[in-house]
């Protein structure tokens, strides 16, 4: 498995959190020193154990954030 490195700039929101202390998370993060993109996931209590997510560009993002207004849910 090979190594990567992780730098959290900014926790957005708290999603939701689970029965053991896991928090879904929208976080602004660098993969590997790369450029800061947006990312959810779920995210143990001390923040050092991470689940599967999904990570956006800014352009990804804000087609997401209106695609979400645009639709219905009920």
């Amino acid at each position: 498995m090979s190594k990567f490195s992780y730098e959290v700039i900014d926790t957005i929101a708290v999603l939701s959190e689970g029965s053991k202390g896991w928090k879904k998370k929208l976080t602004l993060i660098s993969w590997n020193g790369r450029e800061p993109k947006y990312d959810i996931r779920d995210w143990s209590e001390d923040n050092t154990k991470m689940g599967k997510g999904v990570t956006f560009s800014k352009d990804e993002l804000i087609r997401l954030k209106k695609v979400l207004n645009e639709a219905d849910f009920e």
